[in-house]
């Protein structure tokens, strides 16, 4: 096995297991039951899979090319960054919603 056949089979893994969490996410919305639930296993995922998917492509092209593939990183670390930003600020906002609506049902004895 030549070094290019053990960087195929490297960047393959790394594809198919960025595909199976996102399947797993899949699943995950499919089978919890609270909004709160749901949002964790794609939150993970996203995170995870981009990951996988990012460092195939660097493998891939850094072969391919023989140079450095780092602007690859830089989608990574954008999208690192922002994913649990927006699922905290999703979460925020469906927890005020709820309180709301508690809140609605409920109204404060004066």
């Amino acid at each position: 096995m030549t070094i290019v056949g053990a960087l195929d089979g490297l960047v393959a893994m790394l594809l198919l297991a960025s595909g199976l969490l996102s399947l797993v996410a899949a699943l995950g919305l499919l089978r919890l039951k609270s909004f709160f639930q749901r949002m964790h296993a794609p939150a993970l995922a996203i995170t995870f899979g981009s990951w996988c998917a990012a460092l195939a492509s660097i493998i891939f092209f850094v072969a391919l090319e023989s140079r450095p593939a780092l602007h690859t990183l830089l989608i990574v670390v954008l999208i690192a960054v922002t994913a649990p930003v927006t699922t905290t600020l999703l979460a925020r906002a469906s927890l005020f919603r709820n309180r709301v609506a508690v809140a609605q049902k409920h109204p404060p004895d004066d």
